[in-house]
């Protein structure tokens, strides 16, 4: 009866009794030092592995690469130019006193509705009714004046007719006659000067009523009082400008004031479309026309701007002073039409441009007549139909030369 190695157990029937040389060793070895033996074999069997990949992968015969593709699309493209703006009313009135003196009254507030001719405030009318009175009682001491000195003018007239006739008689001297034709004419020199002051008068008097008329502000416009600078008790001062009270505004109508910058106002018409958002209403989207580009720029920063002015109805007073407006100039717009990424077209060295296309698995150099474009996306005129798929770039690619670097973009 046979063993199996040394530890004494009899072998089975028909089971070889005698092991190779490298198995008995093996046999005799310790338990712990076997194990360690089979996990130095399996890490070799792995890293054997690793490298045999590893090798395929730097030096295989094949020439492969994972393309970036997009799909050619239908859709709306827009050309825009864009700036940003200050949403102001259209129109608006800065209503200012015209008389110096103490603000008595107002009788409006800010947010309130104004009609045109509607009365604002008060100033202090006293001092501008004292000049009134004491224009009319000199206008009126001039007249009764003048009314005295036309009564003597009738009676030296009628003494001149008489020395006159008693003169042709020999009854009177010729002295005695130069002298009444001298009073009489005296006479109507001071009516013609009372009559000057009585002109000059009625003027001073029309002067203090206006101003007497000018303590009380009316509304020079209809629309909406969105500031009051001066308030109840404070004194205003005219001068050659006059002070502002406060500003009335019409906000049925709003204008986007845009900044555009020097390079884009070439781009510019008046009447092009544009439409504009707001930062508290970004989905919606305002529509009009350029009503004004103004020919004298601002500078910013050694940054030339040029202010363009859009009108827009605001009958549901959204639009409000100041709010500050992303604006959109249309210089194109195409709807339904193919487009793809701005990246997929490329420009070869006659200036034409081209796509590659997918087919086969493989990219093919397909030429294209682009059209509008966009930050993101350009509009294919001809060369691709719907569906087809253009190449953006390349993941990476490995070649029968070793290299196995990233390609950069694409073919």
């Amino acid at each position: 009866m046979g063993y199996e190695g040394d530890g004494g157990r009899p072998s089975s029937s028909g089971e070889t009794s005698e092991r190779s040389f490298p198995g008995r060793i093996f046999s005799m070895l310790p338990s712990w030092l076997k194990a360690g033996w089979v996990k130095v074999a399996s890490l070799t069997a792995i890293l054997l592995l690793a490298l045999w990949f590893g090798y395929q992968s730097l030096f295989g015969s094949s020439d492969t690469a994972s393309y970036q593709t997009v799909t050619v699309t239908r859709g709306n493209i827009e050309q825009t130019v864009t700036a940003l703006g200050s949403i102001q009313p259209k129109d608006y009135v800065d209503v200012g006193a015209q008389v110096s003196g103490q603000l008595q009254k107002v009788y409006v507030e800010i947010g309130d509705t104004v009609k045109k001719g509607q009365l604002l405030a008060e100033i202090d009318p006293s001092v501008y009714e004292s000049q009134v009175e004491a224009a009319q009682a000199g206008l009126a001491k001039l007249q009764a004046q003048l009314q005295g000195e036309e009564a003597t003018y009738e009676l030296k007239k009628i003494q001149y007719r008489r020395y006159l006739n008693l003169r042709k008689q020999n009854a009177v001297s010729q002295d005695t006659l130069d002298q009444a034709r001298a009073e009489m004419k005296q006479s109507a020199a001071q009516i013609a000067s009372y009559k000057a002051q009585i002109d000059q008068q009625k003027s001073t008097l029309k002067g203090d009523e206006a101003n007497l008329g000018y303590t009380k502000i009316f509304a020079p416009m209809s629309g909406t009082v969105v500031s009051q600078t001066t308030l109840e008790g404070q004194t205003v001062v005219s001068s050659q400008s006059a002070t502002e009270i406060m500003t009335i505004s019409n906000l049925d109508t709003m204008t986007v004031e845009a900044e555009v910058a020097e390079a884009d106002v070439n781009k510019l018409k008046v009447g092009m479309p544009v439409y504009f958002t707001t930062l508290g209403m970004s989905g919606t989207r305002w529509r009009s026309t350029v009503r004004q580009i103004k020919p004298t720029p601002t500078t910013e920063n050694d940054v030339v701007l040029y202010t363009v002015l859009i009108d827009i109805p605001n009958p549901e007073r959204k639009l409000m002073i100041d709010m500050t407006a992303q604006v959109f100039f249309l210089l194109g717009e195409a709807k339904d039409t193919l487009m793809v990424p701005v990246n997929a077209v490329k420009t070869d060295a006659g200036g034409n441009a081209y796509v590659m296309v997918m087919r086969n698995g493989q990219p093919e150099k397909q030429a294209v007549e682009a059209g509008l474009k966009n930050r993101i996306n350009i509009q294919i005129k001809s060369g691709l139909t719907e569906g087809d798929k253009v190449v953006t770039g390349t993941f990476g690619a490995t070649s029968g030369n070793g290299s196995g670097r990233r390609r950069p973009g694409f073919l």
